[in-house]
């Protein structure tokens, strides 16, 4: 299984999913989005993967998020412009942001840290 998180170092939530991770001794490929934020093919392709709307990938409590007007201008966007958005401001995207790839090849995505949604991604239905 190759684990992919996408993180924030100074990031409360971001810390608790990587004791959760380390605590099923799983050792991700990390990602900090403020210093190598994903281009916007990459946030295209986890956007897709994980079902949800776009929104969902903005840090909508977050400085830039409040700062740059999304909360008017988001609504207009399509989701190029919304990739475009997230791929220039590491810090506008929601964290963390944890991609599956399987054995078999199929994958999964999920933005936040939501300890049961992770558990059934990673196939630890048995972690608490």
């Amino acid at each position: 299984m190759d684990i992919v998180v996408y993180h924030y170092a100074g990031c409360s939530t971001c810390k608790k999913a990587r004791r959760y991770l380390d605590g099923l001794s799983l050792r991700p490929t990390l990602i900090d989005l403020k210093q190598a934020p994903p281009t916007a093919d990459v946030l295209a392709d986890l956007h897709a993967t994980s079902g949800l709307p776009v929104k969902k990938f903005f840090n909508t409590s977050g400085q830039s998020y409040r700062g740059g007007g999304f909360k008017d201008r988001l609504p207009g966007f399509s989701n190029a412009d919304a990739y475009a958005a997230l791929a220039a401001d590491g810090m506008l995207i929601k964290r963390p942001i944890l991609s599956v790839t399987r054995a078999d090849g199929s994958r999964a995505v999920t933005v936040g840290f939501k300890e049961a949604v992770w558990a059934e991604l990673l196939g630890a239905g048995g972690a608490s």
